[in-house]
This record gives C-alpha cells, sequence and structure tokens, in this order.
C-alpha cells in the first residue's frame, strides 16, 4: 500500500486552510448582466460558461468579478436562489425535469424563468420582462389591432416562436382596453409577466401553480367570476382550447397565444389536437369564434440596432370563415384572403417583409431568410433587386 501523503506544514498549512471565496449573490450577477446593454432580453446560465446575455438575437458572455466559467455548482446554486420556496416548482422539476418561476430584482427588473436538467445539472434562461407595460404605439403594432378593444366576444390569437414578441404584443392590448373600456379583465399566467394597474378596468391577474392548479381549472372558473375579457397565457392542451371556445361562445372576449409560425398553420395546430372524428365540429366552432390571429417574426434590422416586428393578421371576414370552416383549397387558402385583404385590414408576412426591403429596414438576404414562401417573394422583388444590381455594378466600373 503507498503512504499517505503527508499535509504540507507552515505557510502551505495557512493556505489550504484558506476559505474559499464567497459565492457573488444571484441578484448581483443579474444586475451586472442586465448592465451590460439596456436591450438585453434574455439571460443563460449553462454550466463550462460564462453567464451570457442575448442582445439582438445574439449570445454575448458576461465576466463577472470573482465569477469563472460556472460550474455545476454554481448553476444549482443559482436555480436554488431563483425558486426559493416555492414547493411547486421544485416538485416539478423533480419530476418532469423542468420547471417555470417568476422572480425579481426589487427595484430592478422581473423575469420569467425557466429551470431544466441537462446532463445532470442544472441549466437556466430567463426572460426580462419589462418593468413598464409596453405602450400600443410605442411598438408600432398595426393600427387594424386597435379594433380589438373595441370587440365583445370571440377569440384574438398572437402567435410565433419564442422570443417574437406574443407577451408584448398582448399586454399592449390589454392596456389599451384597461384605458378605453370599463370591463373586468382576468387573466392567467405561467408566470405573471407584466404587472397591470386597475385604470378604466379591474385586473385581476392568476398565476398557475401559486392561484390555480392548471390553465384548463382557471379558464372553468372564470366563467363564474364575471370577467368581460379573459387572457390566458398559452393554448397549451385539448381542454384549454375548448373552455377557451366556450368561453367566446358565450360572450367573453379571449386573448391567448399559440407557438405556431404562421396564421394558417394556428388554425391547423387547434383543429389538430381533436380526434378527426370532432375535426368537422371544431372547425365550425372556431370559424364562428376567431376574430383576429396576429402571427409575429422579429427580423434583424439593416442598421444592426435591433429588430424590427413583421406582422401578419388574419382577420374574421365571410370569406376566411369559410375558408376555416371548410378547408383550403386549391386557390381557396387563407394566404390568399390574406394577400388580397388588405383593404379589410389584413396583411401577411411576406408582403410586409417585402416593404421592408424596400424601404431599406432589413437587407434582401435576412428577408428571404425570415418569408414564408423565399421563392415567391425573390420573384416579387426582382424589379427592386435587379436594379439595385445594376446600380453597384455601374459603381465598379
Amino acid at each position: 500500500m503507498a503512504s499517505p501523503t503527508l499535509a504540507p506544514t507552515g505557510a502551505g498549512n495557512a493556505a489550504a486552510a484558506a476559505p474559499a471565496p464567497a459565492p457573488v449573490p444571484t441578484p448581483a450577477v443579474l444586475l451586472a448582466m442586465l448592465r451590460t446593454s439596456p436591450k438585453v432580453s434574455d439571460l443563460f446560465f449553462s454550466p463550462g460558461r460564462l453567464p451570457l446575455v442575448e442582445i439582438n438575437g445574439h449570445l454575448k458572455p458576461v465576466a463577472i468579478p470573482g465569477m469563472t466559467s460556472l460550474t455545476p455548482g454554481d448553476t444549482r446554486r443559482i436555480a436554488s436562489d431563483l425558486i426559493g420556496s416555492n414547493e411547486q416548482a421544485i416538485a416539478t422539476l423533480r419530476e418532469n425535469g423542468s420547471c417555470d418561476v417568476s422572480y425579481s430584482v426589487p427595484g430592478s427588473s422581473r423575469f420569467r424563468v425557466n429551470v431544466f436538467m441537462q446532463r445532470g445539472s442544472c441549466a437556466i434562461v430567463m426572460r426580462v420582462i419589462p418593468g413598464k407595460v409596453p405602450d400600443f404605439d410605442a411598438l408600432n403594432l398595426p393600427p387594424e389591432l386597435k379594433h380589438i378593444v373595441q370587440l365583445r366576444n370571440g377569440i384574438v390569437l398572437v402567435t410565433g416562436p419564442t422570443g417574437s414578441g406574443k407577451s408584448s404584443t398582448l399586454a399592449a392590448i390589454i392596456d389599451l382596453i384597461n384605458q378605453e373600456q370599463d370591463y373586468h379583465i382576468l387573466t392567467i399566467e405561467d408566470p405573471i409577466e407584466f404587472l397591470h394597474s386597475h385604470k378604466n378596468c379591474i385586473i385581476h391577474q392568476r398565476e398557475l401553480h401559486s392561484d390555480t392548479p392548471s390553465f384548463a381549472l382557471a379558464l372553468r372558473a372564470a366563467l363564474r367570476q364575471a370577467p368581460k375579457v379573459i387572457l390566458v397565457g398559452e393554448m397549451r392542451d385539448k381542454e384549454t382550447i375548448e373552455i377557451a371556445m366556450e368561453a367566446a361562445e358565450t360572450g367573453h372576449l379571449v386573448l391567448s397565444t399559440l407557438h405556431t409560425i404562421d396564421a394558417a398553420k394556428t388554425v391547423e395546430r387547434i383543429v389538430g389536437v381533436f380526434p378527426l372524428t370532432e375535426q368537422h365540429t371544431i372547425r365550425n366552432r372556431v370559424s364562428k369564434s376567431f376574430r383576429y390571429v396576429v402571427s409575429q417574426r422579429l427580423i434583424p434590422r439593416k442598421d444592426g440596432n435591433g429588430r424590427v416586428a413583421a406582422i401578419e393578421i388574419l382577420k374574421s371576414t365571410l370569406r376566411t370563415r369559410e375558408y376555416v370552416e371548410k378547408g383550403e383549397g386549391e386557390g381557396k387558402t387563407l394566404l390568399d384572403a390574406m394577400r388580397s385583404g388588405t383593404t379589410e385590414g389584413m396583411q401577411y408576412f411576406d408582403g410586409e417583409i417585402d416593404k421592408f426591403i424596400r424601404s431599406g429596414v432589413i437587407d434582401y438576404e435576412t428577408g428571404l431568410a425570415y418569408a414564408t414562401n423565399s421563392g415567391n417573394l425573390r420573384l416579387e422583388l426582382s424589379d427592386f433587386v435587379a436594379p439595385q444590381e445594376e446600380k453597384q455594378e455601374g459603381e465598379f466600373v
């Protein structure tokens, strides 16, 4: 057997006994990350990397004094600080491998937090929630969406990928209703993002797990709480979609989100949740209850100064209701309806991207990358691109 290694003596003993430096407090880490830019949208904590922030769609590492690359112990400690004493979140993380919570740094910012397990360790993604409810006009939303404020019933869906601004758009619409109507507004969120104050309306905000166990239960209860407007954070399952339609059919205005890429896919996603035997009935109900499907994509600006929102609007009209109820066919698609429905307030992604390219807001290649049908958009822009290329060739002669 090898002889045991002797412990060093003297100064070496003192060094060995020196305590490890105290970890940087989690609120201090978050504040340091936020200071990197006023345009930070997300914070990332992953073992083996420095903390990262996302700015205009790009990740940037953040060097914080006293903190090197994160260890699994670091991310576990930060996750514990963020979750706190939320037993429901702890149980969900243990059982499902991920959980959602909200977190705030007093006097600074609020965050929507997702903690998840990967390779046996914790990783964390935090969405920064602006302290102020976004203003409708400041977001440069299409004026057509102001008509939502006057609706008395039906379903309005805001769709798009994660990080496309769905929550901000809905918050701006809710705030506009809050200013211009005198209703009871009820929100069901996971977690609560923007904090609305009472203005002309009264607003009650319920958070999943702390105020209610599920969207479906909260939505069912909402039908007995006399709201005029109900915001459901996300239409996640068949039961929630069914109750939302029931609420819309019984005189409530229901606002919600879905993770779909455009308006047409949104309809198919809702219908596809149900068994084939029920889909004809569901199409009929959706066609009668939907009022708007608003889809969003955030596209990097040509000048590098942030991103611009391309917004698609599908509106309930005699034509679109027919296409939703009977299904799309040759020459009878929801995209066709949006292309020819501009006088009724509708717009489609590629038409908006076309405008952005022509006005110099985004560059040509970026626009094609975000287009629904890049081949068609390329053809639509042929009259614009060819003169541009000729001009560039002339400059080099």
